[in-house]
């Protein structure tokens, strides 16, 4: 190949795009773009509809006796959801306490022991059917094997139906965002005589972290708003009631026996319960993805 006809090679690879190649790609560029927005938009609508018809329905419904009152009695005005609310907060801790740190070890173990193992497989393939039970079912089952050997209902039961179903999406996510971090970030730690568990504590947990706790947040918010496990374990109370073997009452259940009611009064406090219900679920996990991230940039500074 001679000299000439390689320059005009480079020649025509240097030349500028033309008009209609630049209106071509400015034309895609926007489409794209308006295609995402649009999706995005959609993704947000329906949380925007429900959470601005709940405010429509149940806003004007709040005020302090909501927040400090228990339920009054049949045919009575007034009342509140005081004791819902500190129930749903009992029960949604002792999930938590129990759900996610067996779901993080349990992911932990498929991501950094289990791969290509029997065990594993059958541990990834428990979390995956576990993932698609109907909460009716898992209630049913706790309320078989604690309801009916404790002989009554309880706060414990509750969590512990609410914690098994937090464990296989915590599980999955765990592995998943773990599987993410490169090897080289493991060799490296390995090769200064770091032990694997270390390894393992340190830097991989560390490192996928922001994506372990979004995975908690959406197990978390996925059991919140949950009723019927809550009908077969907790099985509600119009008192006060703190104590872990005593049945309790929680948001969802006081929300779900005044939604079915004939009376107009506890239709109103059901509105007002589901706004409270889905603000305090966006505030917790608002708060605890601020957190995630603070501890994230504080650590990598």
């Amino acid at each position: 190949m001679n000299t000439q006809s390689l320059n005009s090679r480079q020649g025509n690879f240097q030349q500028k795009p033309t008009r209609l190649n630049v209106a071509r790609r400015t034309a895609a560029n926007y489409f794209i773009s308006g295609l995402s927005i649009l999706a995005t938009l959609l993704v947000l609508a329906p949380l925007a509809a429900v959470l601005f018809y709940l405010i429509y329905k149940g806003a004007s419904s709040l005020n302090l006796a909501f927040f400090t009152q228990i339920p009054a009695p049949v045919g009575e005005t007034g009342g509140g959801m005081a004791n819902a609310i500190i129930g749903s907060g009992i029960i949604l801790l002792v999930a938590s306490l129990m759900g996610i740190p067996v779901g993080i070890a349990a992911g932990v173990y498929l991501a950094e022991y289990g791969r290509g193992t029997m065990l594993g497989n059958a541990v990834r393939f428990t979390a995956d059917v576990l993932n698609g039970v109907p909460s009716i079912v898992m209630g049913i089952a706790v309320y078989s094997l604690l309801v009916v050997q404790q002989k009554h209902f309880s706060a414990l039961a509750g969590g512990v139906a609410l914690a098994i179903m937090m464990v296989p999406t915590v599980t999955r996510t765990t592995e998943e965002m773990l599987a993410t971090v490169p090897h080289a970030v493991r060799e490296a730690a390995l090769g200064l005589g770091v032990p694997k568990w270390r390894t393992v504590l340190s830097v991989s947990l560390r490192t996928a972290s922001p994506g372990i706790i979004t995975g908690c947040m959406l197990a978390f918010a996925r059991v919140a708003g949950e009723t019927a496990p809550l009908l077969f374990t907790a099985f509600g109370n119009q008192f006060w009631s703190l104590r872990m073997n005593e049945p309790i009452a929680a948001l969802p259940l006081q929300i779900y026996v005044y939604a079915i009611s004939p009376y107009d009064e506890w239709h109103r406090l059901a509105w007002a319960g589901s706004l409270v219900l889905i603000v305090l679920i966006m505030a917790s996990v608002t708060l605890v993805r601020i957190y995630a991230n603070r501890g994230v940039l504080k650590g990598g500074s």
